[in-house]
């Protein structure tokens, strides 16, 4: 029986991965452990190795495909023994096409956009448009009906139909909601009860107004715009559309998971880093050489900042955690990922155990993965988990800034530019190298002044370098 070769799910958020390269053609003998193929995810460039021994007898998904679904499968291996050109042979039988193929059951499906007809549209493409969203759909919620039809679980009609449950409609009912101004967060957009109770508070509305219909005083909200609204909105030929890759969707899907469902909330200090910039300066002078004369290290303020947000993590254990529904993760080390830009968007890659390692090691480690990164070369392992982060826009002259929360972190530390500025000390004013930064944090793991404990640890390590070398 031959072996199907399936596209496999290199991360835990994996969906689908773009096949780069096959570095096996059909016909040649496979070994257990030899790299077969390249698979590219939306992060990193990760190496595919076989699992059985047997000969590659046919690739069902040539090299350079794109959005190759998790399980879909991409090959078939004819075991020792098989023969190859009958396993070729029944690969039409077995063989899923990529788009065919369904991907791996996933913790938190994500609702694919609808888009609405623009007004010209007529009735019949309106009606398509809302019959494509009108099909049965496997989710149940609190006893009520999960298969929406085209005569129940609307509100509204024509394309500007709101597809919603029957508790969500109740309760938007009871509570003198409009359906209409609601952002459902179901499959397929549709509404459901959490966000009903998102919208009586306020939010998941998409853009400031309200979801109350008829309220005194109340704002109303546009409906949010499909695709081609928007373009409908520029002339032709005035803009160039360049689709989005995978690492911008998973970009800009786990951002706004993370903006609307972590409470974030955000602290400031100025931190005096006048003594940082002499100990680097120093520092960087007396480091050794290696035998082509450069020196072995490089440290940067980033370094700095690494290794007092981890100390500070230690000092104040209780903000070292992870909100779990069921309990905190209290974490023992502090695995501290710091921001890379790439083109097209960023990456996290993370500094383990940062607490217990030197600057120098710290600063020689960042500075290869961040090459690594920028090759897209990481491994999951790589950039995956991790218990705080930094974001430091200080080298494009950033004085301050928020950052949004990493899941399943609870804090990420903005770090802006350090620049000179006047400072009053003892009733004088002196000029002093300032630096800003703000912690954000998640309210359901960190408290306010718990967060104010973490950052104020931070200030006082960075302020006085030497503490960190004790």
């Amino acid at each position: 029986m031959p072996t199907n070769i399936l596209m496999p799910a290199l991360s835990p958020t994996m969906e689908k991965g773009n096949l780069a390269r096959w570095l096996k053609k059909e016909g040649d003998k496979v070994k257990s452990g030899d790299v077969i193929a390249e698979i590219e995810t939306d992060k990193a460039t990760m190496e595919y190795e076989a699992i059985d021994d047997g000969t590659l007898a046919k690739i069902v998904v040539p090299e350079g495909t794109q959005d190759v679904a998790v399980n879909a499968i991409i090959a078939v291996l004819a075991n020792e023994g098989e023969d190859v050109k009958a396993a070729a042979a029944g690969v039409a039988k077995s063989a899923a096409s990529p788009s065919q193929a369904q991907p791996a059951p996933k913790s938190a499906p994500i609702a694919p956009s609808v888009e609405t007809p623009p007004a010209a549209a007529s009735q019949d493409e309106a009606k398509k448009a809302a019959q494509s969203v009108s099909k049965p759909i496997p989710h149940s919620e609190e006893g009520a009906k999960a298969t929406v039809s085209k005569d129940e679980g609307t509100h509204g009609a024509g394309a500007n139909r709101v597809f919603s449950s029957p508790l969500a409609r109740r309760l938007a009912k009871e509570s003198n909601v409009d359906l209409n101004r609601v952002q459902g967060s179901g499959p397929h957009g549709r509404v459901i009860a959490r966000d009903i109770e998102a919208a009586k508070s306020g939010k998941g509305l998409g853009s400031a107004g309200t979801a109350f219909a008829g309220a005194a005083g109340s704002r109303t909200i546009a409906p949010l715009m499909s695709d081609s609204q928007i373009r409908a909105l520029y002339e032709d030929g005035s803009y160039d559309f360049v689709p989005h890759d995978g690492m911008r969707r998973t970009i800009a899907q786990r951002l706004t998971a993370s903006v609307q469902t972590v409470p974030h909330f955000y602290e400031t200090v100025d931190c005096d880093i006048g003594r940082l910039m002499t100990a680097r300066e120093e520092i960087n002078e007396a480091a050794p050489k290696d035998k082509d004369g450069k020196p072995t290290y490089k440290l940067s303020v980033n370094d700095f900042v690494i290794k007092a947000l981890a100390l500070a993590l230690q000092r104040v254990p209780d903000a070292n955690v992870s909100w779990t529904e069921a309990g905190m993760l209290k974490h023992k080390h502090s695995d501290v990922g710091v921001a890379v830009a790439l083109p097209g968007g960023l990456i996290t890659p993370i500094i383990r155990n940062a607490e217990s390692k030197s600057l120098s090691v710290i600063s020689n480690e960042m500075r290869e993965l961040a090459a690594r990164a920028r090759a897209r070369k990481l491994k999951p392992h790589e950039y995956q988990g991790g218990t705080t982060s930094v974001s430091n826009l200080g080298m494009y002259g950033i004085k301050d800034f928020t950052a949004v929360i990493n899941p399943p972190q609870s804090t990420i530390l903005a770090v802006g530019v350090g620049e000179e500025r006047a400072v009053v000390r003892n009733g004088k004013i002196e000029a002093a190298t300032i630096m800003s930064v703000t912690l954000s944090c998640d309210h359901r793991a960190v408290d306010g002044a718990l967060g104010a404990e973490l950052v104020s640890a931070f200030k006082t390590l960075i302020e006085k370098p030497v503490m960190m070398v004790v």
